[in-house]
């Protein structure tokens, strides 16, 4: 269970939280609830998401059940460093789709003494790894593994499907291209799709 705590500005040192999962499994609107209870208690937030994520909004950070929150789409994460001088919690979504700078990048946002909560895809639709996800998760204090409801069993998904023929690593979507699958029902996908 995480337990939130306030920046304490005295030791001057900060920290880093992911929340990570499949598709579909409530990771930005985590990372939405905490910002704004961060927002509630004062603190100066500031929100970065890749550029290239253009699905519901350019400037916003929005969920798939449409909530949103005001965002810096940024082209690279060395830019996040720049604008994130003035503010105490620094939010980033969709991770796992900048470049491997990102971990050096949140290190030393938390070792200047700034909440960093960075929410993304763990996994890719293969099942491996997804891009900088898995290191910082391992350089995060807190690490939160959110699930969703697999559409073909109802029981706890943890994958991405894809269910649009497209080979590409980075295919951006929906429902439309995309579903949450149990372990089983992701085997079970993956195996028809290779007969």
């Amino acid at each position: 269970m995480f337990l939130e705590r306030s920046i304490n500005q005295a030791d001057g040192i900060g920290w880093i939280e992911v929340i990570c999962g499949s598709m579909f499994s409530g990771k930005t609107e985590e990372l939405i609830r905490r910002v704004k209870r961060a927002k509630l208690a004062k603190q100066k937030i500031k929100i970065f998401k890749p550029k290239k994520d253009l699905r519901y909004d350019k400037k916003k950070v929005t969920s798939h059940d449409k909530n949103s929150i005001k965002s810096k789409p940024v082209s690279k994460p060395s830019k996040i460093l720049k604008l994130s001088e003035n503010f105490e919690v620094i939010g980033i979504d969709e991770a796992q789709f900048f470049d491997d700078s990102i971990v050096g990048v949140c290190n030393e946002l938390a070792n200047s003494g700034k909440r960093v909560i960075v929410a993304g895809l763990d996994m890719d639709y293969k099942g491996n790894p997804f891009g900088p996800m898995p290191n910082l998760m391992a350089i995060a204090e807190y690490v939160t593994k959110v699930h969703a409801v697999c559409s073909k069993s109802g029981k706890m998904a943890s994958y991405t499907n894809r269910i649009v023929a497209n080979e590409e690593l980075i295919l951006l979507g929906d429902t439309k291209k995309y579903q949450a699958l149990s372990r089983k029902e992701f085997i079970k996908s993956n195996t028809l799709k290779k007969t």
